[in-house]
């Protein structure tokens, strides 16, 4: 790996606001998976401001394996997400699916996230290479870990070096859990790339009962923060509500993890 650019002796750290991935305290994104409404964001960020969160997640657009699930409320949902960070002081991360959509997003967002399906995106990541704001790119559900660093490479080469690295699972034989969570990546990534290293146990997992412990387990591995779907009425989220915890089981996790 000696190829790369990315320092991996210093650990970079990256500041969103008072926000800082890679300082001492583990940071904690959480919302839901899809923003459905204003009303439901700006509620919901209102009680996870009181609990504590140190970031806003909601996908405005969603990648969706069928064509029939909820694909998201675009522009519409990315100014409800900007509303409730206003009104909450929090910083906001959603989705970049298009180079095209790459203006519309930063009005609005605080952290670009590239997703699993376009770790290999290369055009779109040298788009985000280009910017002057931080990005989060996920692990690909199929991608190795030379493969996650070349594409953390492609953004730092473009100008862009701040990065924050998500192992959100990856694809494997295994299909009781939604994907297999490569704990190890943690230790490693940080070791290769001296990037900030956040894990996301619910994609990971695919379910809502192993949350929990394997988020205490990826701060255990060095993480520096979680990523976390939360809903104030699972059962009934227009996606991913099963992989989602709702409030008192937020609340019992950012406790553990944080204190």
């Amino acid at each position: 790996m000696s190829n790369i650019i990315l320092n991996g002796k210093i650990i970079k750290k990256v500041k969103v606001k008072d926000v800082v991935f890679g300082g001492e305290k583990p940071v904690v994104i959480a919302g839901s998976c899809s923003v459905e409404s204003r009303e439901q964001i700006i509620e919901l960020a209102k009680k996870l401001k009181v609990i504590g969160v140190d970031v806003l997640r909601g996908g405005a657009f969603k990648p969706r394996t069928s064509p029939y699930s909820f694909q998201g409320l675009g522009e519409e949902g990315l100014k409800y997400l900007k509303e409730a960070s206003e009104i909450t002081g929090i910083p906001v991360v959603s989705e970049l699916m298009e180079a095209s959509d790459i203006e519309l997003l930063c009005k609005y967002v605080d952290i670009i996230q590239i997703g699993s399906r376009n770790m290999h995106n290369y055009s779109l990541l040298k788009a985000v290479g280009e910017l002057n704001k931080p990005v989060l790119l996920k692990r690909g559900m199929s991608a190795t870990i030379k493969e996650w660093i070349l594409a953390a490479e492609y953004i730092a080469y473009y100008g862009n070096k701040n990065i924050i690295l998500c192992e959100r699972g990856i694809r494997t034989f295994d299909n009781y859990t939604r994907n297999t969570l490569d704990l190890a990546a943690v230790p490693i990534m940080k070791k290769e790339t001296g990037l900030p290293v956040i894990v996301d146990p619910s994609h990971g997992t695919g379910i809502r009962e192993l949350i929990m412990p394997l988020s205490l387990a990826s701060i255990a591995v060095g993480a520096d923060g979680i990523m976390v779907e939360v809903h104030e009425d699972p059962d009934n989220a227009l996606s991913d509500g099963e992989q989602s915890l709702n409030i008192d089981q937020y609340k019992d996790l950012f406790n553990k993890i944080i204190y």
